[in-house]
């Protein structure tokens, strides 16, 4: 059997243990089929996933995945062989006939004892949350006949079913009963094999570096903390190159070519007095896992940026002075974005990007509420599926003083600054980024902080996909809430990448902006959705393969209500 999907629709939705609906049955994927190992940089990986892994961890359910990652154990990044596809078998092998609702717990049958050779699949599955099992549902059939009947209540509710014997009438059970899982461990659940507590994907989304080279030349060039120091900075420096070399980035680079540190320092203070470097890097005053995430996060961005940036100077200076394209760039943009609160929009027409799945978590969809499966291969390495792709990109930069003093008007406690570098990192030390899937309170600054930027992500996004013609389930968010800023890319097509991205920049910026400005994002909805948190797919959800937060995070009020981002933008205008 053939059935054509898109890879990003395999992606998130064909993975090993999970159930699908195909040509009208139930089936569970078994396998990729000769997967595709890319190439992705294995230290960015190995972060990215002690990262990801770190709730699961705490909590001792993700199977001492954590603490065999960091012994060494290999991780293989695998792509969909479109030429293999996936392998996949009819799951569960539940049976009813449609006209007499007799129930066969084999193979697909091909008659019934009414005669009748039309069946539907259950679609009910259990699965055990403690160690990630599914199975199919059992019914124990009448001792005398050895038939079973199902009837439907009506609902989706499995309690609600009932069995019986198509012969005797007699009653053999209530729902799927409480049957004990084969770990030993506890009892399966049963539940639609659709459900989202049945099957959750856990995904990463990584800036996966063009090259070695690449990577190399941002550590040559000083490392995480200068590029620390250049998005503190505000990113005025057209390359991260260009950011001046100082003492101590220049010592780092020195001490890892194994020159000893004696010598080093004679050669620091020489290179000060000629002139050819700074004496210090600004000092970021923050604790060690804040500064480590502050790095990460930052070295990201100069990833990103390392081989394709415009800003809307670079455009300014190519244009015809005095043109019309000129003062479009000069004036009209300078105010769009003015109008709804950021610094910035810059275009890569190269953004470098891996997104995969690496494991699974049946139960709560809470992080460490359940225990995370990882995907594994015959050889027991474990496996990330995904995909890597350099892409065409928006880079969006709210604007840190006012993204400052939204959280202090929303309580959270923020040192003083002055301009927005101390904005930025009186920003770093007061928040605290939750993870994806992870359970936090809501008034927390970093949920604050994050919830912010997410829902300002998903606003954008919807209106981008408008005046880009790109499918708004095309388009993806890498957020980088630290810094108050986000990437939103585009889906290529094999080599071809669409350029609907790159057109809004170049000519169509400043009408995005003032639209965005313009509209209330009122939801069709509404009273209902705002009772309910006020974000749904009506107003700021996108798709699975869209959201890395899994829908979370979202809130309109934080942008648009009476306390919301906008107002204060419009007051400080």
């Amino acid at each position: 059997m053939k059935e054509y999907r898109s890879t990003s629709q395999i992606l998130f939705g064909f993975l090993p243990e999970q159930t699908v609906d195909l040509r009208g049955k139930v089936w569970k994927v078994k396998e990729w089929v000769d997967p595709r190992a890319k190439s992705v940089d294995p230290a960015t990986l190995r972060q990215e996933l002690e990262r990801q892994l770190a709730p699961w961890a705490a909590a001792g359910k993700d199977g001492s995945y954590l603490e065999q990652l960091r012994r060494g154990f290999a991780v293989r990044f695998y792509s969909l062989n479109r030429e293999g596809g996936v392998r996949v078998e009819k799951f569960p092998q539940n049976w009813v006939c449609k006209v007499c609702n007799r129930f066969y717990q084999s193979l697909e049958p091909s008659v019934c004892q009414c005669g009748c050779s039309r069946f539907g699949q259950l679609p009910f599955v259990g699965f055990h949350d403690e160690c990630g099992a599914i199975s199919a549902p059992y019914i124990k059939p009448c001792a005398a006949h050895k038939q079973i009947r199902i009837r439907f209540p009506g609902t989706a509710r499995a309690e609600e079913i009932r069995f019986s014997c198509p012969i005797c009438d007699k009653i053999l059970q209530k729902g799927f009963g409480f049957r004990a899982c084969t770990c030993g461990k506890g009892r399966t659940t049963f539940n639609v094999h659709r459900a989202a507590s049945v099957f959750s994907p856990r995904t990463l989304a990584m800036i996966n570096p063009p090259s070695s080279e690449k990577v190399q030349r941002i550590r040559d060039a000083g490392g995480a903390s200068k590029a620390l120091s250049w998005v503190l900075g505000g990113l005025k420096e057209r390359t991260f190159d260009e950011l001046e070399v100082t003492r101590e980035s220049f010592a780092s680079s020195l001490l890892k070519q194994g020159i000893p540190k004696s010598l080093v320092e004679q050669m620091v203070e020489q290179a000060i007095q000629a002139g050819a470097i700074g004496r210090s890097s600004p000092k970021v005053n923050l604790g060690a896992a804040k500064l480590q995430e502050a790095e990460k996060a930052a070295v990201d961005i100069a990833l990103a940026l390392v081989d394709s940036r415009t800003r809307i100077v670079d455009m300014l200076d190519r244009s015809v002075p005095g043109s019309d394209l000129a003062g479009k760039y000069q004036f009209g943009y300078a105010r769009g974005l003015a109008k709804i609160g950021l610094e910035s929009i810059e275009f890569l027409d190269s953004f470098p990007v891996a997104t995969g799945c690496y494991g699974y978590t049946r139960g709560p969809m809470d992080a460490g509420a359940s225990r995370l499966v990882p995907f594994r291969n015959r050889q027991g390495d474990y496996v990330v599926y995904g995909d890597v792709a350099k892409t065409e990109a928006l880079f969006v930069r709210l604007d840190p003083h006012l993204i400052g003093k939204w959280l202090a008007r929303a309580g959270c406690q923020l040192d003083a600054w002055v301009d927005p570098a101390s904005a930025r990192q009186s920003i770093l030390r007061a928040t605290d980024i939750p993870k994806p899937g992870e359970s936090v309170e809501p008034t927390r600054p970093g949920v604050r902080l994050l919830t912010v930027v997410h829902s300002f992500a998903h606003w954008f996004v919807r209106q981008l996909a408008v005046h880009s013609g790109v499918e708004r389930n095309a388009l993806s968010e890498f957020l980088i809430p630290q810094h108050c800023s986000f990437f939103i890319y585009a889906a290529s097509r094999g080599d071809f990448v669409l350029g609907g991205l790159q057109a809004v920049f170049e000519t169509g910026l400043d009408s995005l902006l003032n639209e965005l400005a313009a509209s209330d994002m009122r939801c069709a909805l509404d009273p209902g959705c705002l009772r309910v948190g006020g974000a749904c797919v009506a107003c700021l959800h996108l798709g699975e393969t869209s959201c890395r937060y899994y829908n979370r995070f979202l809130g309109r009020a934080t942008l648009t209500g009476p306390d919301g981002y906008l107002p204060l933008v419009r007051a400080a205008g």
